[in-house]
């Protein structure tokens, strides 16, 4: 799941090298964290957060086809 994120997120940015995608055990399943530039904040958020949902929408379809519980969180 990670490398999927961080693919996608990837391709959205204009500073791809910036990228950086982590693990952790949530309370309630596995928590990635997406980190970009603070200039390509906003293209991975979107207008209305309309990005941000499409990629936790893919991440909720893919994490549960391997049966599993995977969360994203976008931090600045």
């Amino acid at each position: 799941m990670k490398d999927f994120v961080e693919f996608i997120a990837r391709g959205l940015v204009d500073k791809p090298e910036e990228v950086q995608v982590t693990e952790s055990e949530g309370e309630q399943g596995e928590v990635l964290e997406l980190r970009v530039a603070k200039e390509d904040l906003g293209k991975v958020i979107g207008k209305q957060g309309r990005t941000a949902r499409a990629l936790r929408i893919l991440l909720g379809a893919a994490s549960s086809k391997a049966r599993r519980r995977v969360m994203l969180e976008i931090v600045e």
